[in-house]
Order: C-alpha cells, then sequence, then structure tokens
C-alpha cells in the first residue's frame, strides 16, 4: 500500500511533537527533581579558632539576634555534626561499627539564599533535600515545649535516628551507642559554632511525636535532639 507524501509528512511532525513532548516533560520532572537540591557550599578545614579556645568558649547559648545566616555556616555546622571526612566515608563523628543510624533536619527560617523549610541533610552529597517548603519554627517551638529559643534561631538542626542500623548488629547494647554518638555530633556542631562565633543549645524536651509529624520522618525514626542556632 502506497503512502502519499501528505500522509509521510503529517505521521512525521506528528512523532516530531511527541518527541518534543516527551522531552519538554522530561526536563520539567527533572527540574522539579532538582529545585529541591540545595548543594551546600564546601566545608573550610581550617580557623583561626584552636580546638582548645573552642572547648574553653563552648556555652549553651538561648537568646540570638534576629540576623540571618548564610549558606556557608549552614553547610559548615552540618558538616560538623555529620559530613564526610575521608574518601572512605567515614564522618566527623564517631559510629559503632561505621553504621551510621543518625539522620540531620535542618529547619530553615532566616538564611541567606535558602527558602524557609525543612531540608534534610545529605551526607555522602553535602546537599539538601528539601521536604517542606514553609517556616516550620513556630510549629517546632511548639513541640519543644514552647522554648523560645526554637522559635528566635535563625536556623533549627534536629537530630533523629534509626536505632536498628545499630541494634541490628549490636542487639540492646546499640542503644546505648546511639546516644552517645548524638552526644558527639551534638558537641561537634557546639564546637563549630564557637569558631564561627554562632551560639547554639541542646534540647532534648520536646513531644516526640510531634517533632515526627512536623518532619514527615520515617516510621522507624526517633528524633533525639534540637540545636536551634543563631547570631549571639
Amino acid at each position: 500500500m502506497k503512502i502519499s507524501k501528505f500522509a509521510l509528512v503529517s505521521v512525521i511532525i506528528i512523532l516530531g511533537i511527541g518527541i518534543y513532548f516527551i522531552a519538554t516533560m522530561e526536563n520539567k520532572i527533572s527540574f522539579t527533581n532538582q529545585s529541591k537540591i540545595v548543594n551546600l557550599p564546601e566545608p573550610k578545614y581550617q580557623s583561626q579558632t584552636s580546638v582548645e579556645k573552642a572547648i574553653l568558649e563552648r556555652r549553651s547559648i538561648r537568646d540570638y539576634q534576629d540576623k540571618p545566616l548564610n549558606l556557608a555556616e549552614v553547610s559548615q555546622l552540618l558538616w560538623a555534626a555529620q559530613g564526610i571526612t575521608n574518601e572512605q566515608g567515614q564522618r566527623a563523628a564517631p559510629s559503632a561499627g561505621a553504621l551510621y543510624p543518625l539522620e540531620l533536619y535542618l529547619f530553615a527560617g532566616n538564611v541567606s539564599d535558602l527558602n524557609a523549610g525543612i531540608y534534610k541533610y545529605q551526607p555522602q552529597e553535602h546537599q539538601l533535600l528539601r521536604i517542606i517548603e514553609a517556616d516550620k519554627r513556630e510549629e517546632l517551638c511548639q513541640a519543644a515545649l514552647s522554648q523560645s529559643s526554637v522559635k528566635g534561631a535563625a536556623a533549627v538542626i534536629v537530630f533523629t535516628a534509626v536505632y536498628e542500623r545499630t541494634t541490628g548488629k549490636y542487639g540492646e547494647r546499640g542503644i546505648r551507642y546511639v546516644q552517645m554518638e548524638v552526644g558527639h555530633a551534638a558537641q561537634n556542631v557546639y564546637l563549630q559554632a564557637v569558631s564561627l562565633n554562632l551560639g547554639t543549645v541542646t534540647i532534648g524536651a520536646f513531644d516526640d511525636e510531634k517533632v515526627k509529624k512536623i518532619v514527615q520522618m520515617a516510621e522507624e525514626e526517633k528524633p533525639l535532639y534540637i540545636m536551634p542556632v543563631g547570631r549571639k
């Protein structure tokens, strides 16, 4: 059966439109996915603050100026907590069996070049994955028994843990290993905050279920620490 030139041209045009439409949709999907990713500035490995000075000056600071953090400072704090420190994928804080049960979330409210929202830190890529695009500091403050430092901070770091990553190997004793680990990571944030001339405090008093709901975290995750951060 012969196909007329007109019919052939029509088929080619239709195929071309279809291919263009598919490509456009793929680009839109790719853009949508990538728009949720924030590449953080590379962390710095030297500063003018010695370890000894950071330990000497470490304090719990609950009152902050109404001034923004910048993305480089956020990057440095998250790296200090759980950043990758060598080619083997080991992290800034020690972890029993290198099992890394901790997860970090950032509540951004007043951070330059970062939309307000809840982000999950991805250590391997040193990126933030946006989960919710809205300022949730007020809700988190209420979940933390209305502690004003949570609402007044420019950003808040929430530590959670998937205990099974550690207890799967160490059994019940793994529970204490996870709790030790979050202490190591939180102290790193304290010392890094001193180096950046920022203030922070560890908060353990909060409603677990309310925090889980706000963050939309997985069922197996347990919230352990809330650390508001701001300018002293």
